[in-house]
């Protein structure tokens, strides 16, 4: 099966259009990053050269510090397609990534976001 184009984009090329979302409906840069790394288990600092770095989406979730176990408690449509029932592991982590900048663009509390 064919690798999907996204795994080598880097996360810094799409990082931007996360902030970007998130500010335009009145959120911050800072909350975005607070959601990333409580997905991932990265430090700001970590964070910060992971993008630096231009980190393929694989490699950024690869090398991610600890994916938080609460994760799987993330659910819904993405991009038409329901987060929890996508297999291929790469793909899932992205798409929970995109659920989660979607939940902060639609007002929901921090609280909530990070399944508190």
């Amino acid at each position: 099966m064919a690798k999907h184009k996204i795994y080598s984009m880097s996360f810094a090329s799409v990082y931007p259009h996360y902030v970007t979302k998130a500010e335009k409906k009145g959120r911050t840069k800072t909350e975005v990053d607070e959601i990333i790394r409580w997905l991932t288990g990265y430090s700001q600092k970590e964070l910060e050269a992971q993008l630096e770095n231009q980190t393929a989406f694989e490699n950024f979730f690869a090398e991610a510090p600890l994916l938080n176990p609460s994760r799987n408690m993330i659910k819904g449509v993405v991009c038409g397609v329901r987060v929890e029932n996508i297999e291929e592991p790469t793909m899932r982590e992205i798409r929970y990534l995109d659920k989660l900048i979607d939940e902060l663009a639609k007002g929901k509390t921090m609280e909530k976001i990070l399944r508190a």
